[in-house]
């Protein structure tokens, strides 16, 4: 009798491109500015992704738009979390105090200088891919904009919502 063997691998949905957006622009921007140019309806999602790290949660911003025409779903997420944690610091005499301390926190570090990450889930036609870059090039408030290669991420299980 032939074994069958099943990789936790054989179960990722793996039917997604990921765009990276390089902008100074706040989230809300930068979805309206998506909407007006790519004629989608990018709306704040009522949860935030959050990541936990250590003793404080990173929460990464989320908004979300399905295309029903053609069964696609989009999500623009946030790539940096800027927040503030305390830090407890031994200060000899008086015992440990805690100390306020600014920080960034990356969804994907291998990816620090992406501001923000489009996900696009679905069974879509690549050029729709190509074209949503360029369109999003052209836009002057983006810096740039480029697909990211997936097999190359170590973080990517963030990235399922």
């Amino acid at each position: 009798m032939q074994v069958h063997s099943l990789e936790i691998d054989d179960f990722e949905d793996s039917n997604f491109t990921l765009i990276g957006i390089h902008t100074s622009l706040p989230d809300y921007k930068l979805a309206y500015l998506l909407n007006r140019n790519l004629n989608t309806s990018f709306q704040k999602s009522k949860d935030t992704l959050v990541v936990e790290e250590g003793v404080q949660d990173a929460c990464f911003s989320v908004f979300n738009y399905l295309d029903e025409s053609i069964d696609v779903d989009w999500f623009l997420i946030a790539n940096k979390f800027h927040g503030v944690s305390q830090v407890p610091i031994e200060n000899g005499l008086f015992g440990t105090i805690n100390e306020t301390v600014n920080r960034t926190s990356y969804l994907i570090p291998e990816k620090k200088q992406t501001d923000y990450l489009v996900k696009i889930e679905g069974d879509f036609e690549e050029y729709l891919v190509y074209e949503t870059i360029q369109e999003i090039k052209k836009m002057e408030q983006v810096m740039t904009s480029y697909i990211i290669d997936i097999a190359t991420l170590k973080s990517k299980d963030f990235l399922i919502i």
